[in-house]
């Protein structure tokens, strides 16, 4: 990944965020040969479409889906796209309590009850190395927490505009067993394909909300990033890059933590990544430490090590209740008391809102982002509120996806009477608007 100036990358990330292109497949015959074959994945994160998928599966597998989302177990069936069909394809809901608050008969465990859930289609299901657009998985998020459906697509798109490596997302039609199910998130997963695409630096692991430091400030062991791991599991991969960067963080004084940052960490890449994360407020992200009693650590975050230059890339994940924050304490779940770089109680736990948190800078290698940015911080932060943030660019973006994925609006609301109403749905991108506008100007 290379850091653009963010003053160019308005005019780069204005149609289509993307433009590093996998190109190590061999040439196919695409006289004789389906799309999904010869074209790659920026065909279906193309900005500027709306794909419909459909998907087809026994009535009785969908009812074992729905009797229990939570199993995470695939059930087999087609996915059709564009006239061709794939046989044999996993699929299954995916989520966990938070998403499926509201929408099972438990909250968890239980019937699903909404008629959206968010889903997984696993392409390789029975054959390994099948790919669909260089893609072996589909994620469909539901965004039932999102009347304005535009959380997610936003917030990786600005990650992404800031030169961050982050997942593509666009939406999607989605429709099981003839049914018009609504519209979706269509959000990149991270594996291996998404490696590859993303980095130069090819192959290497992928770890999955596994922090360097444990909440002591001691290291992690070598069994808790095998553990995290999301690629190369099965390859007896070695996990020293990550594992030695933080025992060195571990072991580290207060003036050694930069020079050991900058060996394996880009400075213009995380202090970008931090700027988005605090302007977008992700604040059920890497920087929101939950505490169970003196037990405390982030999630929704992944890494990814690079096996030859053995750089480390931090990746966001889980944009659903990013922006809700930034006028009122909406969320009091999620909640981050912090600006970045400040502390609180004397970094003991603490309550706010209805969760026990820890101030992120209390951990040696966040306070080392927020040394090692500096001055940094405030230059792509004024850059990026006058850029790719400025009110002129989101709101350009914003009213162009909603002309892309009204009338798909209207006909779920139409047909289920649990989708979004069209003029609260107005209402709620308007409010976004707003939350962006606030977060610019404070």
């Amino acid at each position: 990944m290379r850091f653009f100036p963010l003053v160019l990358l308005i005019f780069f990330y204005s149609c289509e965020p993307d433009s590093i292109i996998d190109n190590t497949d061999p040439i196919i015959d695409t006289n004789s040969t389906p799309n999904y074959l010869v074209k790659n994945s920026d065909y279906i994160f193309d900005q500027s479409s709306l794909h419909t998928f459909e998907l087809e599966l026994p009535d009785s597998s969908l009812a074992f889906l729905d009797s229990e989302p939570s199993a995470e177990i695939y059930a087999e069936g087609k996915l059709i796209f564009q006239g061709d069909t794939l046989n044999s394809v996993g699929i299954r809901y995916k989520g966990s309590n938070g998403a499926w608050w509201g929408c099972t008969s438990g909250n968890g465990p239980g019937f699903k009850t909404c008629t959206k859930l968010s889903m997984k289609i696993k392409i390789n299901y029975k054959e390994s190395s099948r790919k669909f657009f260089k893609l072996k998985k589909l994620q469909f998020h539901s965004m039932n927490h999102d009347p304005s459906q535009m959380h997610e697509r936003l917030g990786y798109w600005l990650y992404r505009a800031a030169g961050i490596p982050a997942p593509r997302s666009v939406h999607a039609r989605l429709v099981i067993n003839d049914v018009y199910v609504g519209l979706f998130a269509l959000t990149e997963q991270i594996d291996g394909q998404f490696a590859k695409y993303n980095f130069d630096d090819k192959g290497g692991n992928i770890y999955k909300e596994v922090w360097p430091l444990n909440s002591n400030g001691t290291a992690k062991s070598s069994s808790e990033y095998i553990d995290a791991l999301k690629t190369n599991e099965d390859e007896n991969p070695s996990i020293q890059t990550i594992k030695e960067f933080g025992e060195q963080i571990a072991n580290a004084s207060s003036n050694q933590v930069i020079p050991i940052i900058s060996n394996y960490m880009d400075r213009d890449e995380i202090t970008s990544y931090a700027v988005i994360d605090r302007m977008i407020r992700h604040d059920d992200g890497a920087f929101h430490w939950y505490c169970y009693g003196a037990d405390c650590a982030p999630h929704n975050f992944y890494w990814y090590e690079e096996p030859t230059n053995k750089k480390l890339h931090l990746i966001p994940w889980d944009l659903d209740l990013a922006f809700m924050n930034s006028i009122t304490n909406e969320h009091t779940v999620t909640n981050l008391k912090d600006d970045w770089g400040i502390t609180s109680n004397n970094c003991y736990p603490f309550k706010y809102g209805l969760l026990d948190q820890k101030s992120a800078a209390c951990d040696k290698l966040v306070e080392g982002w927020v040394s090692y940015g500096g001055p940094l911080y405030g230059q792509i932060e004024s850059q990026v509120e006058n850029g790719i943030f400025s009110q002129a660019q989101v709101n350009s973006l914003i009213n162009f996806w909603a002309s892309q994925i009204r009338n798909a609006t209207i006909e779920a609301n139409n047909l289920h009477s649990d989708a979004i109403p069209i003029s609260y749905w107005e209402w709620s991108m308007e409010k976004l608007k707003d939350q962006t506008d606030y977060s610019r100007n404070n």
